[in-house]
């Protein structure tokens, strides 16, 4: 902080040691300088004792600001730093000015703001700028908002890293994002402290429904219905997020103009990994066909708002699955059980990873241990000719 003249209603004294003493008996105005460091100087304020050093600058002088006396400035303390504010202006550089540049160096709470509007609003999918602003809100701003950009350690990262290790998946999300923000910042030049931060272990989850529970989902969808334990639009969503192994948000923002019935397809021109269609079976097309369409509101699942789509699922699904006894279910299952059907039925993964619209092979090869070997289904069709004819009818 820089000061003005350093001017008073008293005329400072002679130079004498500052002491508890000297700086108690300071009355408003008065300013004292120390004996055993030219430039530290205490300066009694209203209500409080502040001390200061003043020093010249590339010709002009220059004022800083330790702090108040108290905690934790003594005059002892305040001395040392005297000390190591005037050994900065010996080798060259200007305290005061840098003191005035840190203080309006972009806070963390500053960047992350920016970098949603300025980079991932313009840029990414609306699901990211969500996702971003959630993990932002909850989390970044709480944790690291106050701190500069350029202050921000590998070992802050790590610290909260290892915070939420009891979600590790959220945990590495939150790091990815952080790094994405440093990256973006620049950090004048510096490493991006996120660099050697270690990510947890994720453990994929691989949950498909049985045909009971299939079942049981099918009976607790018939009575959410009959019962009218929610909209028919949500049960719709549900039963489409089945039939087609969509994702939910692909569901969730489906419009009536992306619907082709007579060709059995879904348009969807922004999914995941970009334009995509989805072939719709009989019970998807049967489900379209009769679902009421709302006047003025394009999409398919309606929400309460006018003109908008439904937002969210979760609590209505938690008491589908409550009836259906699967409490241990995602909505993002169905698209697995989806998948796992099609690899039990003998579908190649090619064949699977085009309808869900997987952009990477790799993406499709976690249900190969699902789909039908070939040479077992030959030796099961022998096994069991061979089984007939030994043992007779």
């Amino acid at each position: 902080m820089v000061a003005n003249s350093g001017a008073s209603n008293h005329m400072p004294r002679r130079p004498r040691k500052i002491t508890k003493a000297v700086v108690d008996a300071l009355q408003p105005g008065e300013l004292a300088w120390d004996a055993d460091v030219k430039g530290l100087g205490v300066r009694c304020q209203r209500r409080d004792r502040v001390y200061v050093v003043k020093y010249r600058s590339q010709g002009r002088q220059r004022w800083y600001t330790i702090g108040k006396h108290g905690s934790p400035w003594t005059p002892e303390l305040a001395r040392r730093e005297a000390k190591r504010i005037l050994g900065l202006v010996a080798e060259g550089k200007d305290p005061a000015d840098k003191k005035r540049k840190d203080r309006s160096a972009p806070t963390i709470s500053a960047l992350a703001e920016r970098f949603l509007e300025e980079h991932v609003a313009a840029k990414a999918k609306d699901r990211t700028y969500t996702e971003y602003r959630r993990l932002i809100e909850r989390v970044v701003t709480p944790e690291l908002g106050r701190l500069k950009v350029d202050e921000v350690r590998s070992s802050d990262i790590e610290k909260l890293h290892l915070k939420f290790r009891a979600t590790p998946y959220q945990a590495n999300r939150l790091v990815a994002l952080l790094s994405k923000m440093f990256n973006w910042s620049g950090r004048r030049g510096e490493r991006n402290p996120c660099i050697g931060v270690e990510r947890f272990a994720e453990q994929k989850r691989r949950r498909y429904l049985s045909s009971a529970e299939l079942t049981r989902l099918g009976a607790a969808l018939i009575r959410a219905e009959e019962e009218r334990l929610t909209s028919p639009y949500v049960v719709a969503a549900i039963r489409l997020l089945v039939f087609t192994g969509a994702r939910l948000t692909e569901i969730l923002t489906l419009r009536w103009d992306h619907v082709d019935l007579e060709r059995g397809l879904l348009n969807l021109s922004d999914s995941k990994t970009g334009a995509k269609t989805v072939y719709l079976n009989s019970a998807a097309r049967e489900l379209l066909t009769t679902l009421p369409r709302l006047q003025d509101n394009p999409f398919v699942v309606p929400g309460e708002r006018i003109g908008r789509h439904l937002v969210n699922l979760e609590k209505p699904w938690r008491k589908v699955r409550e009836i259906a006894q699967i409490p241990d279910v995602r909505l993002h299952d169905l698209r697995h059980s989806f998948a796992s059907i099609g690899a039990g039925v003998g579908l190649g993964l090619p064949i699977i990873g085009a309808l869900l619209g997987h952009a990477h092979s790799a993406t499709t090869a976690r249900y190969a241990h699902l789909a039908a070997d070939p040479l077992q289904q030959a030796a099961d069709l022998i096994g069991r000719r061979l089984e007939a004819a030994l043992l007779g009818p």
